[in-house]
């Protein structure tokens, strides 16, 4: 495994590790949610994220030489992929206000900063992203993921051990955590995890694949990544779990465990939250202005601009409500082009 191999792997999980995952509130309304059966969830998305993710990397690698290369209508032809690429900058308008509003959330939280402040700061530092270009993102956001999972997975190991992973408190907050879940059913909330994180993101998993300098290396990535992503929803679900009473107020329940182990870890850990959100808010940006204009052109950052200060405005909306509608939304748009990415894999 080469250098560029672990780059590609942490750029790989920066995009899922924004707000919604690194915050914990993701995590916590499709997995944590349904109490015992979010293992069973897990085990779902490790499948899922192995599959799928591999398939849109290696599709963006061995299309790297053609030129403007259409994933959506490759995988399901013209009439859905034109949908598909219309949806897309959509969708991640909708993922944008999330970041947003999940780093006012995170700042309010933990040091009493208000909502608007911190959301106006993420924006402007996705707006300065963008204006750097893409390749240098990618180097930005290879060091940021890797830097997430490893504080992700120390928080809930730790909370894990010092709370002897008793988790027996979820029958006694089980209303509690009903009124979280995004849909009534596990096995539902499953599928729309893979959905909504690997549909939204496969112009930049096409993208990152094509970067890849052969398709081993383009599969490792995606398998690395895979396989770090999911030890840190296990550890975070575990954790959570065990603090099920107290995390349930929470709008950033990583936050507070954090916390709860050291209060230098917990703004330490803030500081890195923002680190995630910045990763996704940037590449959400990115693939919303690719679809109109192109990069490191005056319209370019104009257009950045006005997206970036509509996604403000949505961004206002309470964070956990936001995750709950437009990923849920997402995830369902997203099952027919998560069937076609299957059935091409298998149809070879």
């Amino acid at each position: 495994m080469t250098k560029k191999t672990f780059a590609i792997a942490g750029a790989y999980i920066a995009w899922i590790m924004g707000s919604g995952f690194a915050t914990g509130q993701e995590i916590f309304q499709f997995f944590t949610s349904y109490g015992y059966m979010s293992y069973v969830i897990l085990a779902i998305n490790l499948a899922g994220f192995l599959l799928v993710g591999t398939v849109i990397l290696e599709a963006g690698q061995a299309h790297r030489d053609i030129e403007g290369f259409n994933h959506f209508e490759y995988f399901c032809g013209k009439k859905i992929g034109t949908f598909y690429s219309w949806f897309l900058p959509i969708n991640m308008f909708g993922g944008l206000s999330i970041m947003i509003s999940g780093a006012g959330t995170t700042l309010n939280e933990y040091f009493g900063i208000n909502h608007i402040v911190g959301a106006v700061t993420m924006g402007a530092l996705a707006f300065m992203s963008y204006a750097i270009g893409f390749e240098r993102f990618v180097k930005i956001a290879s060091f940021t993921g890797p830097v997430i999972i490893c504080f992700t997975l120390t928080v809930g190991l730790v909370t894990v051990f010092r709370n002897s992973g008793d988790i027996s408190g979820i029958a006694d907050c089980a209303s509690g955590m009903e009124a979280k879940q995004p849909v009534p059913f596990w096995w539902l909330s499953a599928l729309l995890y893979i959905s909504y994180n690997l549909w939204a993101g496969s112009k930049y998993y096409t993208a990152l694949g094509s970067s890849a300098p052969s398709l081993k290396e383009a599969r490792l990535g995606a398998v690395i990544g895979t396989l770090a992503l999911m030890l840190g929803v296990l550890l975070m679900n575990t954790a959570m779990l065990t603090e099920v009473r107290e995390v349930l107020a929470f709008g950033v329940p990583t936050l507070y465990l954090a916390k709860q182990i050291s209060y230098v870890l917990g703004a330490l850990f803030s500081i890195i939250l923002l680190m995630g959100i910045f990763g996704s808010s940037s590449a959400m940006l990115w693939m919303v202005c690719d679809k109109f204009t192109v990069q490191g052109t005056r319209r370019g950052n104009i257009t950045a601009l006005i997206v970036t200060a509509a996604a403000f405005i949505l961004g206002l909306f309470p964070f956990a409500s936001l995750i709950g509608v437009i990923y849920t939304i997402s995830g369902y748009v997203g099952f027919v082009l998560i069937a076609c990415m299957i059935y091409r894999r298998f149809k070879g």
